[in-house]
């Protein structure tokens, strides 16, 4: 299998998107649907061979040899669930937005794709200058999500979104080039290839500083503490898409890059820097969960809460265990799965009631008891209730993490104790009292329905038996 086609097929998937809008609005949501059911299709065919460590699959062509820069792609484990992760949200990204958008939809799922493109070129290439082009592509199309289909103050978000993430993308370019350039001192060839820079040899300060270009950038995508303006905002103002593609995709770029890149090319600095990593991740636990506590606004309180369950991926990459570095990753996929659905149901009520504010809702459990039944589940998920994945994910990085550091794995536990209320006041103030708002309500659609019983269902699986995810990886 190709795996340059599982990005080619996204790209002309959003220009046929874009050029049959004139044809009628729903050409544009069955070609989205059907580029990434391809996608999907081709990724199936994976997992029906068999699953080994190393590369799963390779491709690499010369682009520019000159400079040492060439498309080189690589599928392993971690990159194999983070792209099923990618795909599975965007199709129901596509679901989600069917009466949500009706102005520019081919344009629309044409940013859709391109953004998905970009994310799965992330988790792919394997050339750095290549790897960069891809962040670069995977952040312009989510400027224009947000920009053009967002909610009242969705420029300001979208360009603060945009600053973040692009000031921080140019200081992982110039520790590339810094890379690159040791790279060429030491062996005479000029390469942008993983492998070949993963060999240079990186001493004292000069390590530290180039790491550090990578770990500010990834870290602002996290994001953690005190990179994290950008997210409460963008999140609140984007459409239902967006915040689902950008809570259960593009935060995961970020962690993916700290794994990929920070732990594997800089051992030595990314040991040094374990003690101020595992302060930012402490402050994201924390603050999250008591920021997600002060919020009236329903997507901004979900917002906050990923600050504080990407926190614990934080602490996971940087406990130094196998145990919490795999538990970082079934965090990353927990998360993955129950803030997009916060986000489906939010945008869901949104729509409906044209506000977010938990006070203009309340006594909804009488009224529209999917929603109800929905917004249980995922809130329950989300505070880490045993049997589902999120516990998994998050006893794992604590269990991992107290052999290491065993103070930090403590007072990371509160975190877990505050997700319990702010969770138990978001079902609270949305499901039970009185109604506030006496406009009649329509439950969820079948449709709506179907896209949140997806996403119960693998995290209630992966919640029982997490061990084919543990043994992809």
């Amino acid at each position: 299998m190709s795996l340059s086609l599982l990005i080619v097929v996204l790209f002309i998937g959003g220009l046929l998107a874009w050029a049959t809008e004139r044809i009628g609005k729903q050409w544009p949501r069955w070609i989205a649907i059907a580029a990434l059911v391809v996608d999907l299709l081709m990724m199936a065919m994976v997992l029906l061979q068999p699953i080994h460590s190393g590369w799963l699959l390779q491709e690499r062509w010369q682009w520019i040899p000159r400079f040492g820069i060439s498309i080189h792609l690589a599928l392993d484990g971690l990159s194999l669930i983070l792209i099923l992760l990618t795909l599975l949200l965007g199709l129901l990204s596509a679901v989600v937005s069917w009466r949500e958008i009706e102005t520019r939809v081919g344009l629309f799922h044409l940013n859709l794709l391109w953004t998905l493109a970009g994310v799965m070129g992330i988790f792919l290439a394997l050339d750095l200058f290549l790897f960069f082009v891809f962040w670069e592509v995977m952040l312009v199309p989510m400027y224009f999500l947000v920009a053009l289909w967002g909610h009242e103050a969705r420029l300001r978000a979208a360009m603060k979104f945009f600053i973040f993430t692009q000031g921080s993308g140019l200081l992982m370019l110039a520790a590339i080039l810094a890379l690159a350039f040791l790279h060429q001192q030491q062996s005479g060839t000029l390469s942008f290839d993983y492998e070949l820079l993963r060999q240079t040899m990186l001493s004292g300060q000069t390590g530290f500083w180039i790491m550090a270009g990578f770990f500010v950038a990834f870290t602002v995508k996290l994001p953690a503490v005190p990179f994290h303006a950008w997210l409460p905002d963008t999140h609140t103002q984007a459409p239902t898409a967006g915040s689902v593609i950008l809570a259960g995709v593009l935060l995961k770029t970020g962690a993916y890059g700290l794994i990929r890149f920070v732990v594997q090319f800089f051992p030595d600095a990314a040991q040094s820097l374990t003690p101020i990593a595992l302060v930012l991740a402490l402050a994201g636990i924390l603050y999250g969960a008591v920021l997600a506590f002060a919020q009236t606004d329903l997507k901004r309180l979900v917002a906050y809460t990923s600050i504080s369950h990407m926190g614990f991926v934080l602490l996971g990459i940087f406990a130094g265990t196998t145990l919490a570095l795999h538990g970082a990753v079934m965090q990353m996929v927990a998360h993955g799965l129950i803030t997009p659905a916060l986000f489906i149901v939010a945008g869901a009520l949104q729509w409906r009631l044209h506000s977010r504010e938990m006070e203009a809702m309340g006594g909804l459990w009488s009224v529209v008891p999917r929603f109800g039944a929905a917004t249980m589940f995922f809130a329950i998920a989300a505070l880490g209730l045993p049997g589902l994945a999120g516990f998994v994910g998050e006893f794992l990085v604590l269990a991992g993490s107290f052999a290491s550091h065993p103070t930090v794995t403590v007072i990371a536990a509160l975190g877990m104790v505050a997700s319990v209320i702010y969770a138990l006041q978001l079902v609270q103030q949305t499901l039970h009292g009185e109604r506030h708002n006496e406009q009649p309500l329509s439950d969820l659609s079948s449709r709506e329905v179907a896209v949140l019983a997806v996403l119960a269902l693998l995290v209630t699986w992966l919640g029982l038996y997490p061990a084919p995810l543990f043994r992809v990886l």
